[in-house]
C-alpha cells in the first residue's frame, strides 16, 4: 500500500518553491490546485486553501550524518539550531520550518533500522 499525506495550505506557490528548490524534492503530479511532491518513499501534497494546515512534523530521513549536516548547511537561516545527537532516540537530527511554519525535521537513525 501506498499513501499520500496532504496539508491545506494558502500560499501553493510560495511552497512548490521552498519543496522543490530548497529540499529538492520532486513535483510527482501537479492538479488544478494541489501539488504533490515526491522524495525518496515520500509522497507529500498541499492543496491550496483559505487557511494553512500547519500542525505535525514533516521528516525527512537520511543515510548518514553528512547529509543531515549537507542540509543544515543549506537550512542554516530557518533552522532552530544546529544539528544533535538525540540520545533517546538515537537520531542525529535539526527541525526547520517551511514558509508557513510547518516544522520540518532532518534526521539520520544511527542504529539498525
Amino acid at each position: 500500500m501506498s499513501g499520500i499525506v496532504f496539508f491545506a495550505t494558502n500560499n501553493l506557490v510560495r511552497l512548490e518553491d521552498f519543496y522543490s528548490n530548497l529540499i529538492g524534492c520532486e513535483i510527482w503530479l501537479k492538479q488544478t490546485d494541489c501539488t504533490i511532491f515526491k522524495n525518496g518513499n515520500l509522497l507529500l501534497g498541499f492543496c491550496q486553501r483559505e487557511d494553512a494546515e500547519t500542525k505535525g512534523t514533516i521528516c525527512f530521513y537520511f543515510e548518514d550524518r553528512s547529509e543531515v549536516d549537507d542540509y543544515y548547511s543549506r537550512l542554516r537561516d530557518i533552522a532552530d539550531s544546529p544539528p544533535e545527537y538525540n540520545e533517546k532516540y538515537r537520531i542525529y537530527h535539526f527541525y526547520a520550518h517551511d514558509p508557513e511554519n510547518r516544522k520540518v525535521e532532518f534526521q539520520t537513525f544511527e542504529h539498525e533500522l
